[in-house]
């Protein structure tokens, strides 16, 4: 078959990396499409990942973000239509399910919100880390001190409508700015995020220029605390202690973590323990990818 891969946030080439790499190892055809948002295209770029770059994120305005699903939409539609594609698969890509409609191509969609929107409500796990192994040299690319406590702090999604406002966020970044023997690694989702954390960084708070190997970082680091999903539920998998200070309707799969005491609601910054963690890096509890391909797989079957 002739598939089409559309990556619309740095989240979703390493959630959708194994699964084009079974893909074509079963012999069908992958091509993709990213949209310039964050670190997607730079985190493409470090796993090796062809891609063709069509459109870019429009910001929080609701009548931008519109605007530029259609000027989006028409421009993939374009692209698509003389590729002929058997099947286009997504990870909550609004636009990559318009132009599937429009060409009439089957499509299989993954989301790890259900709260998202109307058209994003099939919510699935996504922590695909079966084949990871955690490499030191992003320690080394980044200049950290093993022996400091390494804490990985991702921004709120605040370009995204189920966002809301998150106080804690600049309260914390004090916190960990001013902490002894702690170096913060801080993994902004916009340039905007990237310009704000450098002006209030101080020694120890570390704001990447470039893509980086985030998910080693996560394995090394000795707590994570985000505003967001993907990098906790990562951590969870990881075996780090995660903090959330997510400020929006808390989703189901997070719900199911804070119950089971694997990711821990952080209301005050004075409550973050810093310290050293005692297990091991390394994933807990990997499933195999091939079972999320085969249901791709059964879904087109079925449209």
């Amino acid at each position: 078959m002739r598939v089409w891969v559309d990556c619309t946030a740095a989240a979703h080439p390493l959630v959708l990396r194994p699964i084009i790499e079974r893909l074509e190892a079963r012999g069908h055809a992958v091509r993709v499409t990213a949209r310039e948002y964050g670190q997607t295209l730079g985190v493409l770029e470090r796993l090796g990942i062809p891609f063709e770059a069509v459109g870019r994120h429009a910001g929080a305005s609701t009548a931008r973000k519109a605007g530029a699903v259609a000027s989006r939409s028409l421009a993939l539609a374009r692209w698509a239509r003389p590729q002929r594609f058997d099947l286009a698969i997504g990870h909550g890509s609004v636009d990559l399910g318009v132009v599937s409609v429009l060409l009439r191509i089957p499509s299989a969609q993954m989301q790890d919100y259900e709260y998202a929107g109307i058209q994003r409500q099939l919510a699935f796990r996504v922590a695909y880390l079966a084949d990871f192994e955690p490499g030191e040299r992003v320690l080394d690319e980044l200049g950290i001190d093993r022996s400091d406590v390494l804490v990985v702090l991702r921004p709120a999604p605040e370009t995204s409508a189920y966002h809301a406002d998150n106080p804690l966020e600049e309260r914390l970044l004090d916190r960990l700015a001013n902490a002894e023997s702690v170096t913060s690694v801080v993994i902004p989702r916009t340039e905007a995020q990237a310009f704000s954390a450098r002006a209030r960084a101080a020694a120890g708070v570390i704001v990447p220029d470039a893509a980086i190997d985030a998910q080693s970082l996560i394995a090394f680091a000795d707590l994570v605390v985000s505003a967001g999903g993907t990098m906790n539920r990562e951590a969870v998998a990881l075996g780090t202690p995660a903090y959330t200070i997510f400020s929006g309707r808390m989703g189901a799969v997070d719900e199911h973590l804070i119950a089971a005491g694997r990711l821990i609601p952080l209301r005050d910054p004075a409550e973050l323990r810093l310290a050293k963690r005692k297990a091991p890096p390394g994933v807990r509890d990997p499933r195999d990818p091939d079972l999320l391909v085969d249901a791709i797989l059964e879904a087109r079957n079925r449209q």
